[in-house]
């Protein structure tokens, strides 16, 4: 088998067991095979497939036809598209999908039942010194499968440092709680702390608003009208 001479052949610089995963074969198989003796040695690949071979475990697994091709083609390997199809068809190698496989999600849903404070940001004074001024968001990632992850993070808006993040596979409340909690853990902001965000629902939340008001920088949760980016020009 093919793969098999391509993880022997990369034996000494690739983990045997990270190989078979990647190619989806066994590693017992892989072993098994290694301590039969063939019956005759396996042709050489032809220079083209052990380029392509190389670059896509290089990459594991993300190059798909395009990508490889355009690989090849810079390393000297003039190679068809179909040829590269049916090559990666038979030797059974399928790019890991990068791209969702849905429309981007929305990440801020408003409560139409929620009281949100008013904008400050018009008038409160620009930060002078960290610690001063929050703003937080959230935004979407897209995985290998198709799926979204959720990333909600607040930053300092003198310094335009991340202080606190958070990733979820969930939009659900805790994913800011836990982003501003490790925040207020690592920044130990003083009291007067101005927190600014969109008028999500996750903000506008009793749950947050409370988690605000109860840490001992006595912040001042302030949903906004305007996105955290408009604010921040």
């Amino acid at each position: 088998m093919k793969r098999f001479a391509f993880i022997a052949l990369h034996a000494d610089c690739w983990p045997v067991r990270q190989q078979c995963q990647l190619l989806g074969v066994s590693a017992s198989g892989y072993y098994a095979r290694r301590k039969r003796a063939p019956p005759a040695a396996e042709p050489a690949l032809p220079a083209w497939q052990a380029a392509a071979q190389r670059v896509f475990t290089t990459h594991a697994g993300r190059y798909g036809q395009r990508r490889l091709r355009a690989q090849l083609r810079r390393e000297g390997h003039a190679v068809g598209r179909q040829r590269l199809r049916g090559w990666l068809s038979a030797s059974g190698l399928r790019a890991l999908c990068t791209r969702a496989s849905t429309r981007p999600p929305r990440t801020t849903q408003a409560d139409p039942q929620a009281v949100a404070a008013a904008n400050k940001m018009a008038t409160w004074p620009a930060a002078a010194a960290p610690n001063q001024i929050w703003v937080g968001d959230i935004t979407y990632l897209a995985l290998a499968t198709g799926h979204w992850a959720y990333l909600a993070c607040w930053r300092d808006a003198f310094s335009r440092r991340v202080v606190g993040g958070h990733v979820s596979e969930s939009l659900h409340t805790d994913l800011i709680l836990t982003a501003f909690n490790r925040a207020v853990a690592v920044c130990q902001p003083p009291p007067g702390l101005l927190v600014h965000a969109d008028r999500g629902s996750q903000y506008t939340s009793e749950a947050f608003t409370s988690l605000a008001r109860a840490h001992p920088g006595h912040c001042q949760p302030e949903p906004a009208r305007k996105s955290v980016r408009q604010c921040l020009g």
